[in-house]
């Protein structure tokens, strides 16, 4: 709801650390009251269902993926017992975790739209998206095959991007600013990936939140029709519109939400 820009409650007031009087949107908590407030706590949970069987197809087809093509049969590029890992190997090894991310995300993708679809529908107060399989017949019928698959390509971006990065920061740093004298050293490298996947997450949510916002888009529902939204042609055009609003970032924090003092003008 955040990504789609609904904002049923006013900012408030508040200071920042300097002082400063600064508005603040709705944080998580009172956001979740508001919607029991209006649908009670099962509004909580919807697209709960599509999100479980998207998961859940998720994790049977990187299964399926790799015992199809398990790493093992990859060139032997280094020791396993070897500390700073050979760039080749991680290349080797980013590949393979690509593969199986890219194959789960097509898989997953319709199941995830049908979620985000249903979530949305708290805007308008539409009922349009009841069950996974009527929601199934209602995009087939409505927008055909293709329609399970929008926003696809900047989710896989997202990831693809996200992969690389993460796994190539984690291995030159590992590899050439931890000091192997260093009595924490192996302590620091377990860490490396964890750190850099929470930086590089922030980073690629761009694609995320277009991703999110073109599954919805023009699909029948308020949240994905002007004021929310323009009927977008295509993710790099809702990517465009969203870069001009400043809003690429939108929704990605869940506690302290700055508002733009341009919309809301503080007295």
């Amino acid at each position: 709801l955040l990504k789609v820009g609904h904002e049923p409650l006013p900012p408030t007031v508040g200071r920042n650390v300097l002082g400063r009087k600064v508005l603040y949107l709705p944080g998580f908590f009172t956001y979740a009251r508001h919607i029991v407030e209006v649908d009670g706590k099962k509004g909580l949970f919807r697209g709960l269902t599509p999100r479980l069987v998207s998961s859940t197809l998720s994790t049977i087809t990187r299964g399926s993926v790799k015992k199809a093509f398990p790493l093992e049969d990859m060139e032997h590029v280094s020791n396993k017992d070897d500390v700073k890992t050979s760039l080749r190997k991680v290349v080797k090894e980013t590949s393979h975790e690509m593969m199986m991310q890219c194959a789960s995300r097509v898989v997953s993708h319709p199941l995830h739209v049908i979620s985000m679809r249903c979530m949305v529908q708290f805007v308008g107060r539409e009922v349009k998206y009841s069950g996974v399989f009527s929601a199934i017949g209602r995009i087939m019928k409505e927008e055909g095959i293709l329609g399970f698959f929008v926003g696809l390509v900047p989710h896989i971006l997202g990831d693809v991007i996200f992969l690389w990065c993460c796994n190539l920061l984690a291995h030159f740093i590992n590899t050439y600013a931890v000091d192997d004298n260093f009595s924490q050293a192996s302590v620091i490298r377990s860490y490396t990936k964890f750190v850099m996947g929470i930086a590089v997450s922030m980073l690629t949510y761009p694609f995320l939140l277009v991703g999110d916002l073109m599954a919805v888009n023009n699909c029948g529902l308020q949240a994905g029709l002007p004021p929310y939204a323009p009927a977008f042609t295509s993710w790099i055009h809702c990517w465009r519109y969203l870069r001009e609003q400043g809003q690429l970032f939108r929704g990605s924090s869940l506690l302290f939400r700055r508002a733009p003092a341009s919309c809301f003008p503080i007295d």
